[in-house]
């Protein structure tokens, strides 16, 4: 429905569809609604295509983010998640300016938002983003493997009782209570 025919003020409704962002859920017996922050951070992480791509060496993290310059976008690591985001907003003083009207809106404007949880052979210290022709790519490394523990040799050295002067201890025969005998006295 454009609202603009019937006579609403256009830099009014661009405030408004700038500024008002409103739940999808429409019953009014909910008193646990979203918050229109997450509403608006759903609607962006599910209109926010991506691929994940997995190398010997590292994942590839490819999202579309079309229309965007490079300083718009946001790319950093929280809580051992990977966290891409933007935003895309039309240049309303240029338009104003030039005197152009919307005939039609169809191009998506707002919020690009993507989480990704990092495996945890992910290293976060070394991740690398390009951006090129509205797709960015994210790559992570991955950690190298933890070298596999060699066994620790103990050299065990086998003697003779003889060799050390010393008498072998005999066994204790066991007694009727359970008990077992003094040795015998030499």
């Amino acid at each position: 429905m454009d609202l603009r025919g019937i006579g609403l003020d256009p830099a009014l409704l661009d405030f408004l569809l700038d500024h008002v962002d409103f739940s999808d859920e429409t019953d009014a017996k909910s008193h646990h609604a979203p918050s229109r922050t997450y509403v608006r951070d759903s609607k962006a992480m599910a209109s926010t295509l991506a691929d994940i791509l997995d190398y010997p060496d590292a994942y590839k993290f490819v999202v579309d983010m079309p229309g965007l310059k490079s300083d718009q976008i946001k790319v950093h690591v929280e809580d051992d998640a990977l966290v891409v985001s933007g935003e895309r907003r039309r240049d309303k003083d240029k338009d104003h300016k030039d005197g152009v009207k919307y005939l039609r809106m169809e191009r998506r404007q707002g919020k690009f938002l993507k989480k990704f949880e990092l495996p945890c052979n992910a290293n976060p210290d070394e991740i690398s983003a390009c951006y090129l022709d509205g797709v960015l790519t994210v790559t992570v490394h991955k950690k190298p493997p933890p070298e596999p523990k060699k066994p620790k040799i103990i050299q065990v050295q086998v003697t003779s009782p003889e060799a050390q002067n010393q008498p072998v201890p005999q066994p204790h025969a066991p007694t009727q209570d359970g008990g077992q005998d003094p040795q015998p006295q030499e």
